[in-house]
């Protein structure tokens, strides 16, 4: 089944650029130049994968997948040419799958487009049918890649969901931020093992009854994180 991706970047060069790669490898490419039509155009097209640049005119990237994340679990892949920390931070809180600075390789955003399109719809892990687990009011079914905590159903991005079924697969066990990265095929660049603390906040939020006081993802202090459930610590 061919993909459709959309670019949203106000630089009509680069959004040729990448437009000619991933057409060459068979995707659909819809393209956008500022922050307003993207959003317009990402709930028109419904595509699998935005390639986000941060810097637009008007509406920025930051607002785009503020507006997107309330909407839709869409892949997120940001775009810019900040090369900080702290705006890499910001933009993976708001729920960013990876994040490319530029100037970068067409041919190597089609390789991060591939892996965070795997984490969606293909894993190199097959779930075992039945593979459902149960902590606390939250239900997470590996084979149907569908989150429930209590009666409302959670949407986890792609990343969170890998780092999640990592974690529950090896409850108990410390997992280590490289094995998390591993696990969810994040892309790598500089300061990455720092995105997997941003994730794992981020399902805190969405799953713990209290983030602050998580009771099923623990930190283990200079090395990564661990899965118990009630009564496991």
């Amino acid at each position: 089944m061919m993909m459709n991706i959309l670019v949203v970047d106000d630089e009509k060069r680069i959004v040729e650029g990448v437009k000619k790669y991933f057409e060459q490898v068979g995707f659909t490419v819809h393209a956008a130049y500022d922050g307003e039509q993207g959003l317009s155009m990402a709930r028109s097209v419904q595509p699998d994968l935005v390639v986000l640049d941060l810097m637009l005119p008007g509406m920025d990237g930051l607002d785009v997948c503020r507006e997107l994340r309330r909407e839709s679990d869409v892949p997120i892949i940001m775009l810019t040419a900040r090369v900080e920390e702290t705006d890499m931070l910001v933009g993976l809180e708001l729920g960013a799958d990876d994040y490319v600075t530029k100037p970068f390789s067409p041919r190597a955003l089609v390789a991060r487009a591939r892996a965070v399109l795997r984490r969606t719809h293909g894993r190199d892990v097959v779930p075992t049918p039945g593979e459902v687990y149960q902590f606390g009011n939250v239900t997470f079914d590996v084979g149907a890649r569908h989150c429930m905590v209590g009666e409302r159903v959670v949407p986890l991005t792609p990343t969170e969901f890998e780092l999640l079924h990592c974690l529950v697969r090896n409850r108990r066990q410390v997992c280590s931020r490289s094995q998390l990265l591993e696990a969810a095929r994040v892309g790598a660049f500089e300061g990455v093992e720092r995105t997997v603390d941003i994730h794992i906040h981020n399902l805190r939020r969405k799953l713990e009854p209290d983030p602050s006081n998580p009771r099923y993802i623990l930190t283990v202090f200079g090395v990564g994180y661990r899965f118990v459930d009630d009564g496991d610590a």
